[in-house]
């Protein structure tokens, strides 16, 4: 039987909830509608997030981008919806998504939003590089 596109987000516990890490998904192939003409909207998200006492279950991550397929959004509306969706599911010390957005009209968007916990401090960062941009084949 196939599988449908979700509203729900599955987690599972954090494995290692005493240490601070940086979980990153990339999601290159979103799409929705948009709200006044219809047509659809393509973007790449970005997902870079520390757990508290949860992470995503990537499958159900897959069936909850699936599901705006149909719909019609803005967005800066979409993408912060995103956000607290998954804030509310996983409840993480800090989450930024990142939606770029294919030309349309001549005209690249970005919407970068992001969460922090009440009270979390970020570590001082050790910076070992940059998460190159990743394609299909990873190759």
């Amino acid at each position: 039987m196939p599988t449908q596109p979700s509203k729900s987000l599955d987690s599972f516990p954090n494995p290692n909830p005493g240490r601070d890490y940086l979980i990153h998904i990339e999601v290159p192939e979103f799409t929705c509608l948009c709200p006044l003409t219809g047509q659809p909207d393509f973007a790449t998200f970005t997902f870079d997030y520390t757990p508290d006492k949860k992470n995503v279950e990537l499958k159900s991550l897959k069936m909850y981008m699936w599901s705006y397929r149909d719909e019609g959004a803005f967005h800066e509306a979409v993408t912060n919806r995103i956000l607290d969706d998954l804030v509310a599911s996983l409840k993480p010390r800090f989450m930024r998504i990142t939606a770029k957005w294919y030309v349309r009209g001549g005209i690249f968007t970005t919407v970068v939003a992001e969460h922090r916990k009440k009270g979390w401090k970020q570590q001082a960062r050790v910076d070992v590089g940059q998460f190159e941009s990743q394609s299909n084949t990873r190759g």
